[in-house]
């Protein structure tokens, strides 16, 4: 008896378009390279704290603009509730009913403009 599944049962996974990496600067040309950034800690997690009125979104010069949070940002947490692997439902309802919002966030710009080419009409 085999036990494998065959190979057309496997859900179909459709991955985002390849984005190039940035173009690679040589090691002794990046101090003073207009395209070069060592600030590293942009991509480390954070959290943000936000009070918010019912329906708040992040807008320039808003308060979750002010609070910290910007565009690029991928959302970890709320709430103490992990959010990368949660139902898109689940996470709208969260967010628009909490009024005060402990966000774990992380600057993570890659493909984020394609995706919002996809997602905002």
């Amino acid at each position: 008896m085999d036990s494998r599944i065959p190979y057309d049962d496997y859900p179909v996974v459709f991955l985002p378009a390849y984005e190039n990496p940035p173009a690679w600067i040589p090691p002794h040309e990046r101090v003073h390279h207009p395209d070069y950034n060592n600030e590293l800690t942009q991509f480390l997690p954070r959290t943000i704290t936000l009070k918010k009125p019912p329906g708040a979104q992040v807008i320039p010069d808003s308060d979750a603009h002010r609070a910290g949070l910007q565009e690029g940002d991928q959302v970890l947490a709320v709430n103490d509730v992990d959010f990368q692997d949660i139902e898109h439902s689940k996470a709208v309802e969260i967010l628009k009913t909490a009024r005060e919002i402990s966000m774990r966030v992380r600057f993570f710009p890659y493909n984020y403009h394609r995706q919002k080419e996809r997602t905002v009409h």
